[in-house]
């Protein structure tokens, strides 16, 4: 297994336990505090803690991202998975983005 470098992921998945994970494992992450947790947060005071690192510019590049493979998953192929290989699934992929590139 290989530990990623940085992780980034939606409001859904900012609780403290996934934080605690994350920090004890060294990973870095960019993960948005949702508007109720900022709040109670603060409500807290001083033993409420720093408010979580953020970057938006990291954060847009993950938005990029899922929409760019939401779109090969409009190739039936790649979003089925028909291939038994990993290395013919591998070329379906490269063809459908291949695909999308070229289309004007």
């Amino acid at each position: 297994r290989t530990r990623p470098d940085h992780l980034s992921g939606d409001k859904a998945y900012s609780s403290r336990r996934n934080r605690r994970y994350l920090r004890r494992r060294q990973i870095k992450h960019t993960i948005p505090e949702p508007k109720d947790q900022r709040a109670h947060r603060k409500r807290r005071g001083s033993e409420g803690g720093r408010p979580a690192g953020f970057d938006s510019e990291i954060y847009k590049r993950r938005n990029e991202v899922e929409r760019t493979i939401n779109r090969l998953k409009n190739s039936r192929a790649v979003a089925t998975r028909y291939d038994k290989r990993a290395y013919v699934f591998h070329g379906t992929v490269t063809t459908a983005a291949i695909k999308l590139w070229l289309r004007p």
